[in-house]
C-alpha cells in the first residue's frame, strides 16, 4: 500500500484568502471568516475519522501564500499543509493529483472545504472504489451541479481541461471528459456545498435532501449557527 491514500482539503485560509463571496452580503466578512473556519474544522474531523488501518495521509491544499500559520491553528498535526500556487481550478486539481501519486500514494482524493456535514462513509467508499481493480475516477456529485470530491489512482490531465468551473455544468463536463479518454467513473452519493444563502436551510436538515442519508455532526458549524440564533432561517 506504500503511503496509502492522499486525502486533501482544497481551501483558502479563512480571513486571509477571501472566498465565499456569495455569502458575504448576508453575513459580512467577519462572520464569513468564522463560518469558513468552522467548515474546515468539521471537514477535517470527517477525514480524520477515516480509519487509520485503511492507510491514509491528510493534506490541506491552501492559499494564499503566507497564511500557513493561520491555517495551522485549524489543522494541527497530522495535517500536512501544501501551498497551492496555481490559480486555475483545473491546474490545482491536476498538479496536486499528479504530485501526490508521484510521491507514492496509491490513490489521491481531493475535496472542497464547504461540505461540513459530509459523512465519513463517503470517503471510505471512495477509497474502496479507487483500490478496486481497474482504472477509474471517483466523483462526489454536488447538488449545485459540481462535485464535492474527486479521486484518481493515476494522473489524468485531460480530465480537468476545458471545464466551465464554478458553473452547474462542472460534473457533466467532467463526465464527458472521462468518457472522452475512456476512464470509467464511479459516482458517490449526492451531497451539498454551502456556497449560497439558501444553503443554510440545508444545514438545518439531518439528511441530505437528495440522498436521504444522515449527515455528519458538523459540531463546530452547528455551534456557530446556534450562537447566531435565527439568522440561518429568518434572514434568508
Amino acid at each position: 500500500m506504500g503511503l496509502g491514500a492522499a486525502i486533501a482539503i482544497v481551501c483558502k485560509t479563512p480571513g486571509v484568502g477571501g472566498g465565499k463571496s456569495r455569502l458575504r452580503p448576508l453575513l459580512g466578512a467577519e462572520r464569513v471568516a468564522r463560518l469558513s473556519a468552522c467548515f474546515i474544522r468539521d471537514v477535517a474531523t470527517t477525514l480524520e475519522a477515516v480509519p487509520g488501518p485503511l492507510g491514509r495521509q491528510l493534506y490541506a491544499l491552501f492559499s494564499p501564500a503566507g497564511s500557513e500559520a493561520s491555517l495551522r491553528a485549524l489543522l494541527p498535526s497530522p495535517w500536512t499543509l501544501v501551498l497551492r500556487r496555481e490559480s486555475n481550478v483545473g491546474l490545482v486539481l491536476d498538479k496536486s493529483m499528479t504530485a501526490f501519486l508521484a510521491d507514492g500514494h496509491d490513490c489521491a482524493i481531493l475535496m472542497n472545504g464547504d461540505s461540513p456535514t459530509l459523512p465519513t462513509d463517503f470517503i471510505v467508499e471512495a477509497i474502496a472504489a479507487l483500490r478496486a481493480p481497474g482504472d477509474r475516477v471517483v466523483l462526489g456529485p454536488a447538488l449545485d451541479g459540481g462535485y464535492y470530491l474527486v479521486g484518481l489512482k493515476r494522473p489524468q490531465p485531460r480530465l480537468f481541461q476545458d471545464i466551465a468551473w464554478s458553473t452547474p455544468e462542472v460534473l457533466a463536463c467532467t463526465l464527458e471528459r472521462a468518457k472522452e479518454i475512456g476512464l470509467p467513473a464511479t459516482l458517490l452519493p449526492t451531497w451539498y456545498d454551502v456556497d449560497e444563502p439558501q444553503d443554510f436551510l440545508r444545514l438545518q436538515q439531518a439528511p441530505c435532501p437528495a440522498s436521504g442519508v444522515a449527515g455528519g455532526p458538523a459540531r463546530h458549524t452547528r455551534a456557530l449557527l446556534a450562537d447566531w440564533g435565527g439568522l440561518q432561517t429568518t434572514e434568508l
